[in-house]
């Protein structure tokens, strides 16, 4: 394999971070997406975080829909009267299609160096009856709650907007807000280093940069 040397970049990322259901998803976009869980779980969810599910249909991960009206089908055979759907931002990352029944990276697409695995809508898989579009995110760190999008009362809507304000509140743990490189808000933790042309502190997830050393 021949090295490839270049000098800076630039990248267009989409003005409101949202793509609808019908549209394939793209990597390396952070989009609003929304995950049905029950009230006591929402409220863990917010105060500490997802958390990877150990299995289902698309392997370990978080399962997220940019459908809402899929996210509230779920937890399945739970009351309605318990349900929640929280509203995501989330990141992602490196996206694999997954639209056939017993597709050979079915379950193994993160092991294969993708982040998320998308099922399409109205893809015929059998194994989605409903027909709507899913997701699975193997990092729960990709996800980030930013509202509630659903909940059976006025009270619990205002119990969890509440709790969601004051984690919002609380300083990030990195004590920095957001990677001070890329400007993204919502993670901290991305490695920065120096450009191999210039020497200028660059992060990978920078929109643009432009080296002063190239030719």
């Amino acid at each position: 394999m021949s090295a490839v040397t270049f000098y800076g970049w630039e990248v267009e990322y989409d003005g409101d971070h949202h793509l609808s259901a019908e549209q394939e998803a793209k990597s390396g976009r952070l989009y609003t997406m929304y995950h049905g869980t029950t009230i006591p779980i929402a409220q863990q969810i917010i105060q500490n975080g997802f958390v990877q599910s150990r299995d289902g249909m698309l392997g370990p991960g978080v399962y997220v829909s940019r459908n809402q009206k899929k996210a509230e089908r779920y937890p399945i055979g739970s009351a309605v009267n318990v349900r929640v759907v929280l509203k995501l931002n989330v990141d992602c990352g490196r996206v694999k299609r997954i639209d056939t029944d017993n597709h050979p990276m079915q379950k193994t697409w993160h092991q294969q160096g993708y982040d998320t695995a998308w099922v399409p809508p109205n893809c015929g898989m059998k194994s989605v009856p409903s027909g709507l579009e899913e997701d699975c995110v193997w990092d729960p760190k990709r996800c980030e709650v930013t509202d509630i999008a659903l909940a059976p009362s006025t009270a619990i809507l205002a119990q969890l907007k509440q709790l969601l304000s004051q984690k919002k509140s609380q300083p990030s743990s990195s004590g920095q807000g957001g990677c001070q490189t890329c400007k993204m808000p919502n993670d901290p933790g991305h490695a920065v280093q120096p450009c191999w042309g210039c020497g200028q502190s660059i992060c990978t997830f920078m929109p643009r940069h432009v080296c002063t050393a190239r030719p």
